[in-house]
């Protein structure tokens, strides 16, 4: 199977990096494009007229392009060799029915990012359709309080490493943006790991957008 170009885009750090993250895993894909705003978007489709789009539905729009719905309708109409795959928190059936009759590859829960993106792409490569899953109210954040009590149990060092960490930086960037060891760096990103029940940097990303932090 010959490499596929995807572009990405989201307007919130904490998204692009998980995405990137699992595009990147898969060799079958090629990361050749991001964006964090409609017109950026349109910009890289047109440079690049990726085989994928994986894209938010709710992006920082102009009165040219829009966002939501008319964003989409846009890319579906001028770029239709291009598959799309919609992520969102929205749970609205009115809307997630249209974005199905427009012909959107699959829309992708925000909470389901790591194995949702992964099936999708693997169907997409293999020429077959995709269905998510029916939405049903999981989560890995169990409460707002809980939330809010797992953040506070971070020391204020713990914490900025998270939040450094969710824009994508890497361990060894961190450490030189905050004049610190790699060895103190990685230790507090794994105490914050642990006090967040987080065990992997994936399910660090992913509690962070659920808990919607640093957005």
């Amino acid at each position: 199977m010959r490499d596929m170009n995807v572009v990405i885009a989201d307007d919130h750090p904490i998204v692009l990096v998980g995405v990137r993250e699992i595009v990147q895993r898969d060799a079958r894909y090629r990361l050749v494009g991001e964006a964090v705003s409609s017109t950026q978007l349109i910009e890289q489709l047109r440079s690049h007229r990726p085989h994928v789009l994986i894209t938010d539905f709710n992006m920082p729009g102009d009165d040219t392009y829009g966002d939501g719905l008319k964003l989409i309708e846009y890319i579906l109409r001028h770029f239709p060799e291009t598959q799309v795959l919609v992520l969102t928190m929205i749970s609205n059936s009115l809307i997630l029915t249209r974005l199905q009759e427009l012909g959107v590859a699959g829309v992708i829960q925000k909470n389901h990012l790591h194995g949702e993106i992964e099936k999708a792409l693997g169907a997409i490569s293999a020429q077959r359709s995709y269905r998510a899953p029916e939405q049903v109210a999981t989560s890995v954040v169990a409460n707002a309080s809980q939330v809010q009590e797992r953040f506070q149990s971070l020391s204020p060092r713990e914490l900025e490493v998270v939040r450094l960490f969710v824009t994508g930086m890497s361990v060894s960037d961190i450490a030189r943006q905050l004049s610190r060891s790699i060895k103190t760096v990685s230790a507090q990103k794994i105490s914050a790991m642990r006090k967040l029940d987080a065990d992997s940097d994936q399910a660090l990303l992913t509690y962070c957008i659920e808990a919607r932090q640093f957005q």
